[in-house]
């Protein structure tokens, strides 16, 4: 499954809650795409699935969101839209987030340079009113298993 076609939102969140359920802390899960590709959708999946208790919204105001699980736990939704530079990302403490939980963000290209090299970078793009597709691209092991997984519940 290095790429994928969802049919609709429905199916972009479901797919997202596959991905979700396989997360862990330390994950760097980036979301590539333009506005209306579905990021948010595939993020309010991403967080069903991993078991938020809070309601998913774009943080493209507040830069970062963070949705607690059943135990504490925290998943961070970044969305550094809004962000100059890496330099300004840097400044989020990115190292304190993936400590406590997985960590989505969108817009990963605009802060690369301090992105872990190891990660699983997800490109939206919008094919038309109800389709989406997303390819998927594992950089290192613990990715490329992620994928693997993934790959396997889909089926």
């Amino acid at each position: 499954m290095p790429s994928f076609v969802s049919s609709s939102t429905d199916t972009t969140r479901q797919l997202g809650q596959k991905l979700g359920a396989l997360l862990q802390p330390g994950d760097c899960i980036c979301l590539q795409g333009d506005l209306g590709a579905g990021k948010t959708t595939f993020v309010q999946g991403i967080a069903a699935g991993w078991g938020a208790r809070d309601e998913v919204s774009s943080p493209t105001f507040v830069l970062v969101n963070v949705y607690r699980g059943a135990d504490d736990d925290r998943l961070f939704h970044l969305d550094t839209y809004r962000i100059e530079s890496p330099a300004e990302a840097e400044e989020l403490d990115l190292d304190a987030m993936f400590a406590q939980g997985p960590l989505l963000i969108e817009w990963p290209e605009r802060i690369q340079p301090v992105l872990p090299a190891e990660n699983l970078w997800i490109s939206l793009e919008y094919l038309d009113e109800t389709q989406r597709q997303l390819t998927f691209l594992a950089a290192g092991d613990r990715y490329q298993k992620l994928l693997d997984e993934l790959r396997i519940t889909t089926r």
